[in-house]
């Protein structure tokens, strides 16, 4: 990212959370904030001061607050008519049993906030789910309280990670693995994925459910046609720059530039 800002009319400021404070009336000399913060709940909090202070933010606070909970994702694609998995949810672990049972084995469990494919579990019987039910109702955060149940989507050895800027996919990769996880972060590899028509339809339909700006699509492929399952708000590409052509980081700068002007 830092190579991508070399330009004479771009002056980047790295700002740290671990370091930034900020007064409710401060006008900071910002023209534009990307937002790369790694914690959620600094990343809400700056957005929300900083926004409302008149800076241009990427992206903005609902967005961040929608993508960054996969509760309030799948309604928001649900609404919108964006294809998407079934989803549950359940708030103790007998009623999230219960769903369990009713929408038959395997299902995925996974936390409503978090990345890289952290904490996710595919259930296959009756005995590993409450055992993970179990657990996860005595960790600390009470979002594990919160039980967010995806249907199982039989896909191929892949998925997708589409990259949106505003209403424009700027390029694709597949993440394959021999796992039933694909997240680059837990193995899996990138590989150029073209942008069809098809592709370029729901991402940009997906992006303008949750509110339009810089994200990753993150789909699956289906005999019905793809199925959205998340998005990133905060998106990770390192893993994908070796299998595009597409400069991400110089894309995402040229986004921002055009957003300020």
């Amino acid at each position: 990212m830092e190579e991508a800002t070399r330009r004479p009319e771009v002056e980047l400021v790295p700002i740290d959370s671990r370091k930034l404070t900020l007064r409710p009336d401060e006008e900071p000399e910002l023209d534009l904030l990307l937002d790369r913060e790694i914690s959620q709940s600094r990343a809400l909090h700056v957005l929300q001061l900083l926004q409302n202070s008149g800076v241009e933010c990427i992206n903005r606070y609902d967005m961040v607050r929608i993508c960054g909970d996969k509760v309030f994702t799948s309604k928001a694609l649900n609404d919108a008519g964006v294809p998407t998995p079934a989803v549950k949810v359940a708030f103790t672990r007998e009623s999230a049993l219960a769903v369990i049972e009713e929408m038959g084995y395997p299902v995925v469990l996974k936390p409503v906030d978090g990345s890289w494919g952290r904490l996710i579990a595919k259930i296959e019987n009756r005995n590993a789910a409450e055992a993970i039910l179990e657990h996860k109702s005595y960790l600390s955060s009470y979002y594990h309280s919160i039980f967010y149940i995806q249907e199982y989507i039989h896909k191929p050895d892949r998925d997708i990670r589409a990259y949106v800027l505003g209403d424009e996919t700027i390029c694709a990769t597949y993440r394959t693995s021999e796992q039933w996880l694909t997240n680059v972060a837990r193995g899996g590899k990138a590989i150029n994925c073209p942008v069809t028509p098809e592709l370029e339809k729901i991402c940009s339909k997906a992006a303008e459910a949750v509110g339009g700006g810089s994200m990753a699509v993150d789909l699956m492929e289906t005999p019905d046609g793809y199925t959205v399952h998340e998005i990133n708000c905060a998106m990770e590409f390192k893993g994908s720059m070796q299998a595009v052509d597409v400069n991400i980081p110089q894309r995402i700068l040229d986004y921002c530039v055009q957003k300020v002007k």
